[in-house]
């Protein structure tokens, strides 16, 4: 099962990475200039972003591997259809825009119930390796997808570059779908506590019904009394006898602690119990903050640092060469990541986000070609450090019934982050240059993820080297 999930992963990866730029060469072949670009893209985006909290709280509901099934399927109709039309010849940016948000919509459902199929599959000391080695294949698929889109669409037209991606998520799917869970299942955890919850109403009917025997018991025994009290010439004190058990009595028919009985399992309460189980864990509550900063300076990087390239680090080969070189370092911190000797894996998942400061350094400062491409090789490393020990800490400190959950606040921020940092990158530096955004952002990246270390958890057990991962 565990080679199933790896090549799964790795088709499903390659799929996502071969959209963007299919996307661009059709809406460009269609006569559309950034306008029309940006609203296609935006289509898939927005839907991502409303939707997330609904995936994850659908995640925690049905088994991970059917919610993959359903979303990789998803995606490959709506590539399909992307296909036949370019094919046939229709090129409207209106029906690229919908079928992207269909596929948007497929990945706020989707996403969310990645990390949960994980712990469902891989025993949990195992799983930084997979973790590991499916952020390697995300990262080559990130390098290689934009060159096969792009050979494709010069050699043959968009439409085979689309139905290539439809192909090859249907792969994915029919590879992901058919994976078998170890773990308890959602759905039996559900009747399981449907049941829990009858038993206690049915023990609470129980207890209703000891409490009116019992004042019944004692109304009779005062009456009895009362009686008696009054043949004797004590009538008088016999009433606030009579009364005071009454009143305790019913006194002790108030229960507000059956109100936190629950009746069902509604969407809102379980979205509210998600939210509760973040805010329960500061440490996961201030590395996502971190993560968010960092992918917000992501996005002012990827949009100052080749116009500097362009002009002073060697044109637009300069700036291949600095991406290639990010490419390289985050490769390498995937690799070492299950072979590190990691005692404290939230402390490595901070200083890694934390080493995006570099780059926007060595942006600010303007700084040759060969100190760009080694700060932004550091950065990537940390990124390619922090990408699988992340996944592993979380599994590990989670509960499984609400990771899909948890998770889909921590993709909510991060999806939201990167595409703010790229629109407003561009007026940022009309209105104050490159240099003074840059200093801020690494400045900022630095101290909100290095202080987040303050939160950190002891883990449960520790991340070392692994026998399978050597």
């Amino acid at each position: 099962m565990i080679t199933r999930l790896l090549i799964g992963r790795c088709l499903s990866a390659l799929a996502t990475a071969l959209i963007p730029t299919t996307l661009t060469l059709a809406v460009l072949r269609a006569g559309g200039g950034e306008g029309e670009l940006g609203v296609v893209l935006a289509a898939e985006l927005v839907p991502l972003l409303v939707l997330l909290p609904v995936g994850g709280v659908l995640a925690d509901r049905i088994r991970p591997a059917r919610v993959v099934l359903l979303a990789d399927l998803t995606r490959c109709l709506s590539q399909a259809i992307i296909a036949v039309e370019l094919l046939l010849g229709v090129y409207r940016v209106l029906d690229l825009a919908v079928l992207s948000a269909m596929a948007g919509v497929a990945i706020a459902f989707g996403s969310p119930a990645v990390p949960r199929l994980v712990v469902a599959v891989v025993p949990g000391p195992d799983r930084l390796r997979v973790n590991a080695r499916i952020g390697v294949v995300t990262s080559l698929s990130a390098v290689a997808a934009p060159a096969i889109a792009g050979t494709v669409t010069v050699v043959a037209g968009p439409g085979w570059a689309a139905g290539i991606t439809a192909a090859v998520f249907a792969c994915s799917a029919w590879t992901l779908g058919g994976i078998r869970e170890t773990s308890p299942v959602p759905e039996e955890a559900v009747r399981v506590s449907e049941e829990a919850v009858r038993v206690s109403e049915e023990a609470l009917q129980v207890s209703e019904e000891t409490v009116r025997g019992s004042e019944e018991t004692v109304r009779v025994s005062a009456e009895a009394a009362g009686e008696q009290e009054s043949l004797a010439g004590q009538g008088a004190t016999a009433g606030p006898g009579r009364g005071a058990p009454a009143q305790n009595a019913g006194g002790s028919r108030q229960r507000p602690w059956r109100e936190l009985i629950g009746r069902g399992s509604g969407f809102g309460r379980d979205l509210v119990e998600g939210w509760r189980e973040v805010r329960e864990r500061p440490w996961f509550l201030a590395c996502v903050a971190g993560h968010g900063v960092w992918h917000f300076m992501a996005g002012l990087f990827l949009t100052l640092g080749p116009v500097v390239a362009v002009r002073e680090a060697g044109g637009e080969a300069g700036w291949a060469v600095i991406v290639q070189c990010g490419t390289v370092g985050m490769v390498l911190g995937v690799f070492l990541a299950p072979r590190l000797p990691i005692r404290r894996p939230v402390v490595a998942v901070q200083l890694g986000a934390a080493c995006y400061a570099f780059p926007m350094a060595a942006l600010a400062a303007g700084a040759s070609l060969p100190v760009m491409a080694a700060a932004y090789a550091v950065a990537m490393f940390g990124l390619g450090l922090l990408s699988p020990l992340w996944e592993t800490v979380v599994a590990d400190e989670v509960p499984e019934h609400a990771l899909g959950r948890v998770r889909s606040f921590d993709q909510l921020i991060s999806f939201a982050s990167r595409p703010f940092g790229l629109a407003v990158a561009a007026p940022l530096a009309g209105l104050a240059g490159i240099a003074a955004p840059a200093v801020v952002g690494g400045v900022l990246v630095a101290v909100v993820n290095l202080a987040a270390i303050v939160w950190a958890p002891k883990p449960r057990r520790a991340v070392a080297p692994s026998a399978h991962g050597r």
